[in-house]
């Protein structure tokens, strides 16, 4: 896809996430994103509005904003204080807005099209990376710890 812009028009795209445990998914999302656009725009999620959703980072923000930030295909990381994407995209300049295919056709995101399409923003929506997720990484390493603990309990006992 190919936006219609004028030659000395920069097309300017945005994407936000949390960004814990940056994984393939995480990349696959931001090179393909990055491909459409000519200046690639990414909120990190703070910590703040990480648990306003009912989740907690295992990545603190600071650190998470700097892999974001040196992600070679993205050209500025900022902090996203609210989930008001709209608004950020009309202070940023942006066209695009890049987000995960989960979204696709829920009654939340067709009305949100109503509203960046009258302000001229269009939003493309990427499939996610099979089998990859920063909650399924969580729970793996949540798994893998209660194994270690309870190997370590059972070697405790077997000495003591």
């Amino acid at each position: 896809m190919i936006l219609n812009k004028k030659p000395d028009q920069q097309i300017i795209g945005y994407t936000a996430g949390v960004f814990d445990l940056f994984h393939i998914g995480h990349l696959n999302l931001l090179k393909n994103a990055k491909g459409m656009c000519d200046k690639l725009i990414v909120g990190v999620t703070v910590d703040e509005l990480v648990t306003y959703k009912g989740k907690h980072a295992m990545i603190p923000f600071e650190d998470r904003i700097e892999i974001v930030r040196n992600v070679k295909c993205v050209d500025a990381a900022i902090p996203q204080y609210d989930m008001d994407k709209l608004s950020v995209c009309k202070k940023l300049g942006a066209s695009i807005l890049f987000v995960g295919d989960d979204w696709y056709a829920t009654d939340k995101w067709e009305q949100y099209e109503k509203e960046f399409n009258k302000a001229g923003i269009k939003i493309v929506y990427f499939p996610y990376t099979k089998g990859v997720s920063s909650t399924k990484i969580s729970k793996a390493l949540g798994y893998v710890r209660d194994l270690d603990a309870k190997e370590a309990e059972k070697h405790k006992n077997e000495k003591g």
